[in-house]
């Protein structure tokens, strides 16, 4: 598994959707943990988009992969 995101990345369902909607972005990392009411559009959206999607088994985990304090439900790879 990895260690870090190590590169340009945003972080949040929000930040992640509007990246995607501007045609940036290739890889999306999704936390397991994350309501499906929540996610499922961003994964159409990066789906339709042709970005690859990850998933990383909680929210705490991808939190730490992106180097911050907090839990993260989303984050995309610039």
């Amino acid at each position: 598994m990895l260690d870090r995101l190590v590169g340009k990345k945003v972080i949040g369902i929000k930040q992640c959707s509007k990246f995607i909607r501007n045609g940036e972005g290739h890889i999306l990392y999704i936390a397991k943990d994350v309501d499906e009411k929540l996610i499922a559009p961003l994964v159409v959206l990066a789906t339709e988009s042709n970005i690859k999607v990850e998933y990383v088994e909680t929210m705490k985990e991808l939190g730490k992969l992106c180097g911050i304090e907090v839990k993260s439900s989303a984050a995309l790879m610039l």
